[in-house]
């Protein structure tokens, strides 16, 4: 019986040639629309990667460190200038877009991350003077809100924001305000990267003897694999190189990042070539005036006290 089926199937197929097409054609169908999915799908990741990375805080240590960075890793880069700061871009303004918007004002934010697959929001201080109407919260959250909102409103769906870990020579409104703007960024459902960075300092500068230690003990295991690894001060260039791989690897379910996990993340990554930029770009230390110069200043986000803390 098993016999004549089969014989009887050839020739069913014999006498239905057309059938037998249809099927071929039908599996050749199915197998061309696979492949233009896969083309489509090759195509929205490789206009993620040419619409280029925004960054605020152009201008200042920390905003033009990681526009550095990105640049070294072959990225296009926009930058959010202060208006009034546009001469402190140096090389960078003959290597990035850039335009003038105040983070503070969401009517000069309007459109201008369009176009960008990520937006990595560098601006926030450390000081504060809320006698001037400086507080923690307006420096550091609302500046972040106003950004995300931006995001929403110009299509990107990726934002970093660069916020900082507790540590006991931290002020604790600083930490407060930061966890705020991170819990807003989630809420709007972007896709959020947090860097919790810690104090950051440049390689060769003066430091206390407290913070040179710290910085010492931070980087080797197994103490950089505890608590210490995360609030030891790091040279502003892990921070910058760090960023510049989150902002340009393949999305990842992961939501905060620390000082470890930026330099796994370094390690990881293809040695990276020498740029012309982070050769020509040196920051030089100056003393602020108020917080809101703070944030356009030279001094590192999170810069080393040179003191001993009390």
């Amino acid at each position: 019986m098993p016999k004549l089926s089969n014989e009887r199937k050839i020739t069913n197929e014999a006498h239905d040639p057309i059938g037998a097409h249809q099927v071929i054609i039908q599996a050749q169908t199915v197998k061309q629309i696979a492949m233009v999915e896969q083309w489509q799908l090759a195509g929205v990741k490789m206009a993620r990667r040419s619409r280029g990375i925004l960054i605020t805080g152009g201008g200042t240590f920390l905003g033009d460190n990681i526009a550095s960075a990105l640049l070294a890793e072959g990225a296009k880069v926009s930058l959010l200038v202060r208006p009034g700061a546009e001469d402190k871009l140096g090389p960078l303004a003959q290597h990035t877009r850039w335009s003038t918007a105040d983070v503070w004002s969401p009517a000069s934010l309007r459109g201008k991350a369009r176009l960008h697959s990520a937006v990595v929001h560098t601006v926030g201080s450390l000081t504060a003077d809320p006698a001037q109407g400086l507080s923690f919260h307006r420096l550091n959250f609302e500046s972040a809100r106003n950004v995300a909102n931006m995001c929403v409103s110009d299509g990107v769906e990726h934002i970093i924001l660069i916020s900082g870990v507790g540590a006991p020579w931290i002020n604790r409104a600083y930490i407060r305000s930061k966890r705020e703007a991170e819990d807003y960024i989630d809420r709007m459902g972007l896709r959020a990267t947090i860097v919790r960075a810690p104090l950051l300092y440049v390689p060769g500068q003066s430091r206390s003897l407290f913070y040179r230690t710290l910085s010492l003990l931070g980087a080797l295991p197994p103490l950089s694999w505890l608590y210490l690894g995360r609030i030891a001060p790091i040279p502003v260039d892990t921070l910058a190189r760090g960023v510049a791989k989150l902002a340009t690897s393949p999305a990842e379910d992961r939501l905060i990042y620390y000082a470890r996990d930026l330099r796994k993340r370094i390690r990881r990554g293809m040695p990276r070539q020498a740029s012309d930029i982070m050769e020509t770009y040196s920051p030089q230390g100056t003393n602020s005036i108020s917080p809101y110069e703070a944030l356009d200043e030279d001094l590192p986000f999170g810069w080393s006290p040179s003191d001993e803390p009390s």
